[in-house]
């Protein structure tokens, strides 16, 4: 029996105060169940990231991962895009 595959986000990263954490901001439109309007839809997500390498700004794709801590449940797979 083989694993599920694991999901995986790409959002940006709006704080890397903490050790080995990064926040990552995920944006999504989702459909009004009754009116059927296009609504964003904004998710901020605790990575791990391992290295520190994450900044402020930087564009990152996200893997699902097993819970590290009470809030953390992803880790950064890769940074796709640098802050300017």
């Amino acid at each position: 029996m083989e694993r599920a595959r694991r999901k995986t986000r790409i959002g940006v990263v709006v704080s890397d105060a903490r050790d080995k954490t990064v926040t990552v901001e995920v944006r999504d439109t989702k459909r009004h169940p009754k009116y059927g309007k296009t609504v964003p839809v904004r998710t901020r997500l605790h990575a791990h990231d391992e290295a520190n390498d994450a900044k402020l700004g930087d564009t990152v794709k996200i893997v699902e991962t097993r819970p590290l801590s009470k809030t953390k449940r992803w880790r950064v797979a890769e940074i796709v895009e640098r802050a300017r």
